[in-house]
């Protein structure tokens, strides 16, 4: 890190910490501090929108599943317009009619208490979860760059959310998500572009897409049916599509943001904008990581990409074992540099995709993939329980070796400004969710005022929550699938009970409340079993709700008769 790093990345967090507690200081009352007095408009709506949802996580984990799997993750994503249709025409007019401060008060008016604090209860426990990883995830940056304490810098950036959302409430975490989202999109287009610039000089756009799809990185869409296989285009739009109508529908982080809107129709534009944007902006980041594979094809890759592990390993009785297995990896980058640069002189110049050069680079890829899995079993001789996958340090290794002066700090500005915007909407909703649905259901009788303090107070509390699991997180395969996986194992129940409050109105509050337990338990043991890929759970747990709610209304009908 240089000095101009320091100057560009303090400067940026600086600015968003202040200026969201200065533009946003003093709500009066909950509408103020919860609804921003539903003055946001549309494109604010649809920014802060997409500002929840791209973490730190995003931009650290997202480039690095696309260097090891290629662009297939993309599938993931395309439920996502889908959803945003369904919530837009069905869920947000309701919510609005209802002039609900939060997602679970529509329960209880429509099935019981139970069924409210049930739905409520479960959104605390992933939604405290998830943010403690989306704290957890720029701690790793700075760890692995200054070798600073990883439980000092997960307070502090806990803290230094927890300062502008507590004090401003939903207008802060609106505000600041703009600024946020500015930092975020140019400091992933200027590196992309550098990226692009630090290729050989004869290797353009066209031919960078050929080296990827030579390895399979190019591989955007699967039609099999194979329920085991994470990533499909079925499982997109059937298990995704489930996942993010519960996510942008029903989990109070994303409701918070449209339900501030000055209008339905306001609300409505603004997740249509995210529907529309959300898609193309993780293809982009996606290829920024299919760039980075492309950029190792011409330039030296390690081993290892954890410095913590290589360090651990090098000062072990491993240590020779490791090193020889580099002496290979250097061996093989030589080759690979050879084989795709006369891959690139015959298509460039003879316009031929030559199929024997092709075949030569996937099996140096294979012999490559191949290193870098005993160089993970040599680690873990050092210490068995060394988290060994290194795919959250792809992003984080080129851009600490090969980003030029300045840019490292906006890169890391980037990583920090996501974090933030999606902690502070998860914070603010934690708090809201505690405040209303849970609080102030129970104590009745007090001021507006009273209930802005405890939903501070509850906000904190949610703060210290988060920070203390960020502090005993580990790498989960990766950071980006963890999230989503404690999404799954929820959002399938909830969204359940939701769909039946919204569409099937013979079935009441007892039946689904005994269903929604019933499916929740099921989730868990399904999980266990881990004998479907875990999009698939989102699917599972709203159609077992559902069903089981349907079965369960009729005995209650018959008992009653």
């Amino acid at each position: 890190m240089e000095i101009l790093d320091w100057i560009v990345l303090s400067t940026t967090l600086f600015f968003i910490v202040v200026y969201g507690v200065i533009k946003t200081k003093g709500s009066a009352t909950v509408k103020d501090y919860l609804l921003d007095n539903n003055e946001t408009p549309w494109f604010t709506v649809g920014v802060s929108v997409m500002a929840t949802q791209a973490s730190a996580i995003t931009f650290l984990s997202t480039p690095g599943q696309a260097y090891h799997d290629g662009m297939g993750f993309v599938q993931f994503y395309f439920g996502l317009p889908i959803a945003m249709i369904v919530i837009a025409y069905t869920f947000i007019p309701i919510y609005h009619r209802l002039k609900v401060y939060t997602a679970y008060e529509y329960l209880e008016q429509r099935f019981n208490i139970q069924t409210r604090t049930l739905a409520a209860v479960l959104f605390l426990i992933q939604r405290g979860l998830g943010t403690g990883i989306t704290i957890y995830a720029p701690s790793i940056i700075l760890s692995a760059l200054l070798g600073w304490n990883l439980t000092f810098l997960n307070i502090f950036i806990g803290v230094l959310v927890i300062i502008y959302t507590v004090t401003g409430g939903t207008k802060a975490v609106n505000v600041t998500q703009k600024q946020q989202m500015f930092v975020i999109m140019s400091g992933m287009f200027i590196t992309f572009f550098v990226i692009l610039a630090y290729l050989p000089e004869d290797v353009d756009f066209s031919n960078v897409l050929h080296i990827a799809g030579a390895n399979g990185k190019m591989d955007i869409l699967d039609f099999s049916y194979n329920p085991e296989t994470r990533y499909t285009v079925w499982s997109g739009i059937t298990g995704g599509f489930f996942l993010m109508l519960s996510y942008f529908g029903t989990d109070q982080s994303q409701v918070g943001r449209y339900l501030s809107g000055k209008s339905v129709k306001e609300s409505q534009m603004g997740l249509i904008m995210n529907g529309l944007l959300k898609v193309p902006m993780q293809f982009f980041i996606l290829l920024t990581g299919v760039l980075v594979f492309v950029f190792f094809q011409f330039n030296d890759a390690p081993l290892h990409f954890n410095p913590t592990n290589v360090e651990k390993v090098k000062t072990s009785e491993q240590k020779e074992a490791y090193e020889n297995l580099e002496k290979k990896l250097t061996e093989l980058n030589t080759d690979k540099k050879i084989v795709n640069q006369i891959y690139i002189e015959q298509l460039k110049h003879n316009e031929y995709d030559n199929p024997i050069l092709k075949k030569q680079m996937v099996a140096l890829s294979l012999k490559e993939k191949d290193l870098r899995e005993k160089a993970k079993v040599v680690i873990s001789k050092v210490d068995e329980k060394t988290e060994t996958n290194d795919k959250d340090y792809v992003f984080l290794y080129f851009i600490l070796n090969y980003l030029p002066k300045g840019l490292l700090g906006l890169l890391l500005a980037v990583i920090f400004s996501a974090a933030m915007s999606s902690s502070a909407s998860g914070l603010n909703s934690l708090g809201a969710t505690s405040a209303i649905d849970i609080y102030k259901r129970n104590v009745n009788a007090k001021s507006d005022k009273h209930y802005v303090y405890a939903t501070q107070y509850f906000t904190v509390f949610w703060g210290i929550v988060a920070i203390g699991f960020a502090c005993v997180s580990s790498l989960f395969e990766n950071l980006i699938q963890l999230v989503n996986i404690i999404g799954s194992i929820f959002y399938g129940t909830v969204l359940g009970i939701f769909l039946i409050g919204f569409y099937i109105n013979y079935v009441k509050g007892k039946a689904v409340f005994i269903a929604a337990c019933i499916s929740q338990t099921a989730i868990f043991y399904i999980f266990y079993l881990d004998v479907v890929g875990y999009l698939w759970l989102n699917f599972i747990g709203a159609l077992l709700t559902i069903g089981l709610s349907l079965v369960l209304q009729k005995i209650f009908n018959k008992s009653d008769i």
